[in-house]
């Protein structure tokens, strides 16, 4: 596929479920973001990929390091791709993981694999199909890892990302909500019936429903989740960031 170019080298082509525009950045020339409809979707550094801009993706990272040893491999599953920044920050970090990525959109695949080609030899197999309808075919335990990225995920396919997951498996997911969290909290809820540990990590802003945002979500089967290690994490983040781990009343009062 050949991108209509825009000026100072951008992209933008019609894909199989809207528009994306690939957008390089000024200040580190092997940097892009993908705009999907016009929003911010994803931003990936070719030259360093373990190089996340977006704070969710962060967050998501957060996880990931904190819950396994530096470097260990990691099979992991990803639903939703993007520009398949996460795949390779972990494909960065933890060599020989075996990864594979549920995507719906082929043309945007397609567009990000042309502009902004995987690296040689790290184990990231693509998939396109619809997360939802290719879950259930996946094999029970197969996975140390899920990440959930994709828009509108429904909270009622936890189940099954937690029969995916191997017993000691993590599940994260980003959620996209706004005032109430309505959303929010049902993902929660999915995920208390699910799993044995949870947690919520976002900007504080967004937990107090003062705005909408990008709230991850970390759920752990039989293991507790590395709550010291992601406070430690948390704090260093530019803005202000709050972790939830007790939920409390059934109204889920974040603070």
């Amino acid at each position: 596929m050949t991108g209509r170019r825009r000026g100072r080298g951008g992209v933008s082509e019609p894909v199989d479920f809207g528009t994306a525009d690939l957008i390089p950045d000024a200040d580190h020339p092997s940097s892009w973001t993908l705009l999907y409809d016009g929003r911010p979707q994803s931003h990936v550094d070719l030259a360093n990929p373990a190089r996340l801009h977006f704070e969710y993706m962060r967050h998501l990272a957060a996880i990931i390091d904190t819950a396994w040893a530096p470097g260990l491999p990691l099979r992991v599953l990803h639903l939703g791709g993007g520009a398949l920044s996460l795949p390779r920050y972990v494909a960065a970090t933890r060599s020989r993981s075996a990864q594979l990525v549920i995507e719906r959109d082929g043309a945007l695949v397609a567009l990000v694999r042309e502009n902004a080609p995987l690296p040689p030899k790290s184990s990231i197999r693509v998939r396109i199909a619809d997360a939802v309808a290719a879950l259930p075919t996946i094999a029970d335990a197969r996975f140390d890892l899920v990440i959930g990225d994709f828009p509108g995920q429904p909270a009622e396919l936890t189940p099954d990302i937690a029969r995916v997951l191997a017993p000691q498996g993590i599940y994260a997911a980003n959620v996209i909500d706004g005032p109430p969290l309505r959303e929010t909290r049902q993902h929660v809820v999915a995920a208390k019936a699910a799993f044995d540990d949870v947690c919520l990590l976002a900007d504080r802003a967004v937990l107090r429903r003062r705005r909408p945002g990008n709230l991850v979500l970390a759920a752990s089967k039989e293991r507790p989740l590395p709550m010291t290690e992601l406070n430690r994490l948390a704090a260093k983040e530019p803005q202000p960031v709050q972790l939830v781990h007790d939920f409390g009343d059934a109204d889920f009062s974040f603070g």
